[in-house]
């Protein structure tokens, strides 16, 4: 009996111990800016993400408008979609400018042809808040990808996949980062209105 006893005492202090580890290890994570997937990313006024590209509905930007809801933030393609309704204190604006691939050789065949290479996907955007100056930073993201001539068709297929990949990476990572960013980013003295400002000081082309 008393040894079925202490038993259960073990296990009731392992199991507070490894509660103990997960409440500490979140704190940190939090502490280093780590957002959890599928958590807000934003302060609760914050509720609308504005995204502006060269290319209306460019591939990142439906990737971005796919992933923002998961972070509770509602997407808007483009400033003139925005309802009159929506307070401009509510809305973040994301400037894109054009995406760029890259192809980096890794490996060859024997007989000279590209065997294996390194794919890197980057794009410059600005990052507008309600009463702040914007931010501009550049997202890079690469992946290693094997190339086979004998099947270029099916290839070509799993090439798209990938870029489609690289583009979901970079929105999950863009919208990470708005947290941070929010409270790294400066006042703006003139207090412009971010809806008729915040793309004045960024060309997209």
């Amino acid at each position: 009996m008393m040894q079925v006893e202490q038993f259960k005492s073990v296990t009731s202090l392992t199991k507070f111990a490894n509660w103990v580890g997960i409440f500490i290890a979140c704190l940190a994570l939090s502490a280093c800016g780590f957002a959890l997937r599928g958590s807000q990313a934003l302060p609760e006024n914050l509720t609308h993400v504005v995204i502006n590209a060269p290319l209306q509905y460019s591939g990142l930007s439906q990737a971005l408008e796919e992933r923002l809801p998961v972070y509770q933030l509602q997407s808007v393609i483009g400033l003139k979609r925005l309802e009159t309704s929506i307070s401009p204190n509510s809305v973040v604006v994301v400037n894109l400018q054009p995406e760029s691939f890259e192809r980096r050789l890794l490996s060859v065949f024997s007989t000279g042809q590209v065997a294996e290479y390194e794919l890197v996907y980057s794009v410059s955007y600005q990052v507008a808040f309600p009463g702040k100056l914007p931010i501009t930073n550049t997202m890079i993201v690469s992946r290693e990808y094997q190339d086979d001539p004998d099947q270029i068709l099916a290839k070509s297929r799993e090439l798209d996949l990938v870029l489609d990949e690289l583009r979901m990476e970079s929105a999950d990572r863009i919208i990470r980062l708005l947290s941070n960013q929010f409270n790294s980013s400066q006042v703006d003295p003139n207090q412009a209105n971010i809806l008729t400002s915040s793309t004045n000081n960024f060309q997209v082309n």
